[in-house]
């Protein structure tokens, strides 16, 4: 009777608690940086009913996605964790990784407290956890709660999506915009084309669109009586889709709209009040832990993010937030590795492997006319040197001050004026990567072979063996006569992924590197590591040393897995189209079959793009 009694007591007060709580709501745009609003940026997209939101709420200049494309940047905000330290930092993921022991996905902690929580209806995570949703679906609401029960739902809007873009010639030719295409003004790293102006006007439609159909739900919110005790959330889930954006670490993939109203129940839970603008830093990884504050439920100490909303956060403490950390890793069959670091009005990025150019095909990227445009007119020689560059190697490190240079044009890492800030935020980056530890120094098949049954947990114990990866990664930040002993002592190592850095720290250097030809030639005849071979061959053919395909095609006879081999396909990929223009003849009869099957396989794809299927 005393278990009964005391099980209905606790019960009991977790229906109080509930019913002294906030509903919260997320609507979510798909695909759109700040950059395309008209509330952020003259010129942008107007969206009337986002903007009356903003007029009673905060307005956040510097939200930011964690990363460029969907799927991380979800699994980023679902878990209230960094990608890269959990093994979710991939889209599309190759295996679904396991939550981080001490951490279920926030809505799960606001179930347990009492709340119904509901998606509608996007989730495209690459964790995997359950009974987090009460209700999952495009035909999930809040309304099936019990009366009276405070709820948490997510509201997706799919009208700006990439997809959304992929028209052909002759719908640019039929279809008129609402936006004159006219008055449109590019971004100074886009050509200014009749292609581009109508892309960029029919985008803007898409935001208009998009913004009636929340205003319909808000609407909604409103006659079910509701609104007057809600807590309302719009984001866009990363940043736009123009070429650029999408899948890529600028802050036009980056920088997120982000506008919070609270009604006047719960507008001490705001740090500011009604109108403001917040110009203190918040990110996909705070957005979860800020929930949970706003709830009264205690955030997991095994969290990455701190909230920036609810009690114990006042306006001075989130003016102070002045840091965000962005990665981009494969997207679909295109491989980069990148990593940023905003702190205040500088953004630092780091391309760990500079060769690997931003424009490297990527077949869902170029069914938008506006990337095959952009292509021709590199190929045409049309382009100034901003629009070329997307098309070209790039420095191994970048600095952009963002208040003068908001589309990061104008590198200064150069610049002997900045060298105190470049220094600054290369040591602060570096030691971030280290502390997760980043777990893409290691190849992701490695992970996935290696670390994927717990990756948390094998990110620590070989702590010690990723920060040496990194240092070796860096040694491509220093002058070659410096980092000479390293790269040999790299390629010399009994670790073959510091053998596989070593020679990517090579191949940054290029030619300035000759001195490890006759190293690297043997490596690629004979080093035990499939991948080491494929890094060894790629530097010796970046530098004219020798030509890869013959060590290429062996290596992709010999992946193991078609994660392996699309990675290998990524390097034939950037010798095909970057400078040195090799040429490769691809068989399917490379291949297992079923790798060939899936229309959205990534070496499916690649063989697709090599044969002149796409």
């Amino acid at each position: 009777m005393r278990n009964i009694l005391s099980i209905s007591l606790f019960l009991f007060s977790l229906a109080l608690g509930a019913a002294d709580r906030p509903n919260v709501v997320w609507i979510v745009s798909e695909d759109n940086s700040k950059h395309w609003l008209r509330l952020y940026e003259e010129g942008g997209a107007p969206m009337p009913r986002i903007e009356k939101l903003a007029e009673r709420g905060l307005v956040f200049q510097n939200a930011f996605s964690n990363a460029p494309v969907c799927s991380v940047a979800r699994s980023t905000l679902i878990s209230g964790s960094y990608a890269p330290r959990i093994g979710a930092q991939y889209h599309r993921r190759a295996a679904l990784a396991p939550m981080p022991d001490g951490v279920r996905m926030f809505p799960h902690y606001l179930r347990e407290a009492g709340s119904y929580t509901t998606n509608n209806s996007k989730t495209d995570y690459n964790l995997n956890d359950k009974g987090m949703w009460d209700e999952s679906s495009n035909k999930a609401t809040y309304r099936n709660r019990k009366s009276g029960q405070p709820f948490f739902h997510v509201q997706n809007f799919g009208a700006t999506h990439e997809g959304q873009l992929h028209f052909s010639k002759e719908s640019m030719a039929n279809d008129r915009t609402i936006t004159d295409p006219n008055l449109i003004t590019v971004f100074p790293y886009h050509p200014n084309t009749p292609t581009f102006r109508y892309t960029y006007a029919r985008y803007q439609d898409y935001h208009r669109k998009v913004d009636a159909e929340m205003g319909v739900f808000l609407d909604r919110l409103k006659a079910d009586g509701l609104d007057e005790n809600t807590i309302v959330f719009y984001y866009g889930d990363h940043g736009g889709v123009l070429p650029r954006g999408k899948g890529y670490a600028y802050e036009s993939g980056l920088n997120v709209p982000l506008v919070v109203y609270a009604p006047e129940k719960w507008k001490h839970l705001l740090p500011e009040k009604a109108g403001s603008t917040v110009n203190g830093f918040v990110s996909f990884v705070d957005f979860g832990p800020t929930v949970l504050n706003l709830a009264g439920v205690t955030v997991p100490d095994a969290m990455d993010g701190r909230p920036f909303l609810g009690n114990g956060i006042d306006a001075k403490g989130l003016a102070s937030r002045d840091e965000a950390f962005g990665y981009a890793d494969r997207f679909d069959e295109k491989y980069d590795l990148v990593r940023t670091l905003r702190k205040g009005k500088f953004k630092y990025m780091r391309n760990y492997q500079p060769f690997n150019f931003d424009g490297l095909f990527n077949e869902y990227r170029y069914r938008m006319l506006a990337y095959k445009d952009w292509k021709a007119q590199f190929d045409a020689g049309a382009l100034n040197a901003a629009q070329r560059q997307f098309f070209e190697a790039r420095p191994a490190e970048s600095l952009y001050d963002i208040e003068s240079d908001p589309h990061e044009v104008n590198d200064l890492a150069s610049d002997p004026n900045y060298a105190s800030v470049l220094k600054v935020l290369r040591q602060r980056l570096t030691a971030k990567v280290k502390s997760l530890p980043d777990l893409s120094f290691l190849p992701e098949p490695v992970m996935l072979k290696d670390a994927m049954n717990n990756p948390v947990a094998y990110g620590q114990e070989n702590k010690k063996r990723i920060a040496k990866l990194i240092d070796t990664a860096n040694l491509s930040l220093l002058s070659f006569g410096k980092a000479k002993k390293g790269i040999a002592n790299a390629l010399a190592s009994d670790d073959p992924v510091a053998r596989y850095w070593g020679l990517i720290a090579c191949s940054s250097f290029g030619k300035e590197a000759s001195s490890f030809t006759k190293t690297a030639k043997a490596l690629a005849a004979s080093d035990g590591d499939n991948l080491v071979r494929v890094r060894a061959a790629e530097f010796l053919a970046l530098i004219g040393a020798e030509k890869p395909q013959k060590v290429i095609y062996a290596a992709l006879r010999n992946a193991e897995t078609e994660v392996e081999a699309n990675l290998i396909l990524n390097t034939a990929t950037m010798l095909r189209d970057g400078k040195s223009s090799y040429e490769f003849t691809l068989n399917p009869d490379m291949f297992p079959e079923e790798w060939l099957k899936s229309p959205r396989g990534n070496v499916n794809r690649r063989m697709g793009d090599f044969q002149g299927k796409l």
